[in-house]
């Protein structure tokens, strides 16, 4: 930014307009969080990702989150194990660093990483549906 204190418009080079916009491509960053950064207005920046000389490169072998929050999982081989159901009732949101579950059908579901138990019994449910 080039503009000096009590200045009310402020000037942005095209380089530091790139720098901005690019921040904007990093996963799980919003242009919101963004604009709050520098102390501008998401409308300003999304003005500049419209026009081609700020925006950012498109990168063809970036994965594309669609933010359905899905939990990471992993299936291994099936293993015969008597279902049990034991499910307590959960009042508040309970939440593990890993969750080890054996399917009625023999499947497994192994989720690693902070997860809220609740989200994994939801998964399970979509399976067993």
């Amino acid at each position: 930014m080039a503009g000096k204190k009590g200045q009310k418009k402020r000037f942005w080079s095209d380089d530091e307009k790139r720098s901005i916009c690019a921040q904007t491509t990093v996963p799980g960053v919003s242009v919101a969080q963004v604009a709050r950064r520098y102390a501008m207005n998401a409308n300003l920046i999304h003005n500049w990702l419209n026009d081609s000389r700020f925006a950012p490169e498109p990168d063809t072998n970036a994965v594309v989150d669609t933010g359905t929050g899905f939990l990471p999982v992993e299936i291994e081989g099936a293993v015969a194990v008597p279902f049990v159901d034991e499910t307590p009732q959960l009042t508040a949101a309970v939440s593990a660093d890993r969750v080890d579950i054996t399917l009625s059908d023999g499947r497994r579901i192994l989720v690693k990483g902070p997860t809220v138990l609740s989200g994994v019994l939801a998964l399970v449910e979509g399976l067993m549906a």
